[in-house]
């Protein structure tokens, strides 16, 4: 019986704390700023500089991932953003690579 407590008492104890601990589950991309970009506030940076790479590439047209192109241009991305903390990812994305033109 008193394993039985004790294991009720530690899922009551455990599920809030891990339900609070997810991340969101939907953001706008456009309000990152370079801050959370580069200090993973929000996820892995590089998760979300191959979400621009799509995005920019899907804008022209473009269907082929030059993967070392990519991680050139997330290196580039992050020392921006790390000299420019409260600038928004997008701004950033835009005044390196011309808006992805």
């Amino acid at each position: 019986m008193k394993r039985c407590s004790l294991f009720t008492a530690l899922v009551m104890i455990i599920l809030p704390a891990i339900a609070s601990a997810q991340a969101p589950l939907t953001v706008d991309v456009a309000k990152i700023s370079c801050d959370q970009f580069v200090s993973y506030k929000i996820t892995d940076p590089r998760y979300i500089g191959a979400w621009f790479s799509g995005y920019y590439s899907a804008k022209r047209g473009v269907t082929v991932v030059d993967l070392q192109g990519l991680e050139v241009a997330y290196n580039k991305l992050r020392n921006y953003c790390v000299v420019n903390p409260t600038v928004t990812v997008m701004q950033a994305v835009e005044k390196l690579f011309e808006g992805g033109k």
